[in-house]
């Protein structure tokens, strides 16, 4: 199958959102999200904030798929780095290499940044996937504050 990546656009909103809440309530992921974050996050990429993009994966003439990427600076590595925040891909069209299509394609992007991404440790097939594709687990617990 061919499958093309570009920016999301406003007219794939509906799709990316509705996208969003089958990973956000899926075992990929911790936290279940809500509409708002859904709709900020679109938005955010739409509005070309400075910190995250959205990209959509098409195939057979229809969004199959997403990949929101979030940019910052990591002091433990001396440099610019790109979050691979949400990678999501239709059942239908799992283990067809479009997430590890995605994760080239971030790559070829920005050649010289430093790549970084949360997974599961239950998520077994996508953990084999991205150290296949040269990314290496770090031991240590991440936390979290939203300020509520």
């Amino acid at each position: 199958m061919n499958v093309t990546i570009r920016k999301i656009q406003r007219g794939d909103a509906e799709v990316v959102v509705d996208m969003m809440r089958k990973f956000y309530t899926s075992p990929a992921v911790i936290t279940n999200g809500s509409e708002k974050i859904f709709v900020a996050n679109v938005e955010n990429c739409l509005n070309a904030s400075p910190y995250v993009e959205g990209f959509v994966f098409v195939g057979d003439e229809k969004i199959i798929g997403y990949g929101i990427t979030a940019h910052s600076y990591a002091t433990e590595f001396g440099g610019e780095c790109i979050w691979l925040e949400d990678i999501f891909v239709e059942a239908q069209y799992r283990g067809q290499g479009v997430g590890t299509k995605f994760i080239r394609y971030v790559k070829e992007l920005y050649p010289d940044k430093i790549f970084r991404l949360e997974s599961e440790i239950d998520n077994v097939a996508a953990l084999k996937i991205y150290k296949r594709l040269g990314f290496n687990e770090l031991s240590y617990l991440e936390l979290v504050c939203t300020g509520d």
